[in-house]
């Protein structure tokens, strides 16, 4: 998965990369097929604010969330974006499986 991180009113951090990274690999095998994240970072006074935009094959999440601290703003966003994540990949498996090809009966 590639991933692009976007500091904006923060200094750009190693260990931020780092950890988000290591959070971003566990939704990696839930997607579908190799995609990309886009992640921007921004502290506004005291709020740290997290954006998740996940783009795959036929997937598109976004997910945000503010936090008083780094690690608690990413666990959450990557929380929410596997949610989105599961919920769409059981739409197409559920969808794909009322689907019957042509000529069985």
């Amino acid at each position: 998965m590639q991933i692009l991180v976007t500091f904006k009113n923060v200094d750009s951090s190693d260990y931020l990369k780092s950890y988000l990274e290591e959070k971003l690999q566990r939704l990696e095998k839930i997607m579908i097929a190799p995609g990309m994240a886009d992640v921007v970072f921004q502290e506004e006074k005291l709020r740290k604010i997290v954006d998740v935009n996940l783009s795959g094959k036929g997937v598109e999440v976004h997910a945000r969330e503010e936090s008083g601290a780094w690690n608690e703003a990413i666990d959450l966003v990557v929380d929410k974006a596997k949610k989105q994540l599961i919920k769409s990949k059981e739409k197409i498996q559920a969808h794909r499986a009322d689907v019957q090809p042509p000529g069985i009966v």
